[in-house]
């Protein structure tokens, strides 16, 4: 085989990598990346914490979670400017809130361990940590048991923050979010957004549109599903399909068809690009062997 089409074929394998890569539904921009097994984060070396986490979460991984919770928490080594310590929150009013809950990594001993690492922990208030915060997570793994498989983004928002704690100075953020997408079925989204405080409200009263999410935290959700499908699901509030008592909002039947022609769109350019990689690599072989 000739160097040519070697370099021609690695470009087409790299190329089919990259478009499988794209559904990993990872916020832009994605700064200071950090991949462990079950969940990647973005660190904020500044505020030392997670400015998001992501993770998918399904019917069996909340079914068969019986692994018991450690409450070990660890530096997290893969941070190269060194993650918070768990000393860092000890008699400081605040609690070791996860980002990604431990509950949700229960199925085996590795998940459970990562949840414990301290890049997954911000600072939250006890009222908040062990009420609302606490109700959020459960009521969304009973969505993951519902719709099989799910996506979450999760973090602090650094606005109207309550000072810093510990020796590495760790910022304690004003308010939290939540954003949770179920690609099964028909897809929708949703969104929370909590001040890092007590409350006795619904969990209702905190769903809000992604599009105000992004514009607090500077982060983009979901990008990387087709335009028009992301434009109808973040610019709005529906709470049907997630909370049983509501029902379901009308669909507007323009809106659908134009989300359809826009994934389809998105398809056929991909199915183009391949097409015509392809008759590169076609052409470059051909060409070799004519020279031979």
């Amino acid at each position: 085989m000739s160097v040519k089409l070697k370099s021609a074929l690695s470009f087409v394998f790299i190329s089919f990598f990259l478009f499988a890569k794209s559904v990993d539904y990872i916020p832009v921009p994605s700064n200071d990346l950090v991949r462990h097994t079950y969940y990647t984060l973005s660190y904020n070396e500044k505020y030392e914490q997670a400015n998001w986490v992501y993770y998918s979460l399904t019917d069996s991984m909340v079914m068969y979670g019986g692994e018991e919770r450690s409450n070990s928490f660890r530096i997290d080594k893969l941070i190269s400017s060194g993650s918070a310590k768990s000393s860092d929150y000890t008699k400081s009013g605040y609690d070791r809130g996860h980002l990604c809950p431990a509950a949700d990594m229960g199925f085996n001993s590795v998940a459970m361990y990562e949840s414990f690492l301290m890049s997954n922990i911000s600072p939250q208030t006890p009222d908040f940590n062990r009420g609302i915060w606490k109700e959020l997570e459960t009521t969304v793994r009973s969505w993951a048991k519902k719709e099989k498989n799910i996506d979450v983004v999760t973090g602090p928002v650094f606005k109207d923050n309550k000072g810093q704690i510990g020796q590495e100075e760790v910022l304690v953020p004003g308010y939290f979010f939540k954003v949770i997408y179920d690609k099964t079925g028909d897809p929708k989204i949703i969104a929370f957004l909590f001040p890092n405080a007590k409350s006795d409200r619904p969990l209702a009263d905190f769903a809000v549109t992604i599009d105000e999410v992004e514009k607090l935290t500077g982060y983009d959700f979901f990008s990387q599903l087709p335009d028009g499908i992301e434009t109808k699901l973040e610019n709005k509030i529906d709470l049907s399909g997630w909370f049983e008592e509501v029902e379901p909002t009308p669909t507007n039947a323009k809106q659908v068809d134009n989300s359809a022609k826009a994934e389809t769109t998105d398809i056929s350019f991909y199915l183009i690009l391949i097409g015509v990689i392809l008759i590169v690599v076609l052409w470059i072989f051909f060409k070799g062997k004519r020279r031979r």
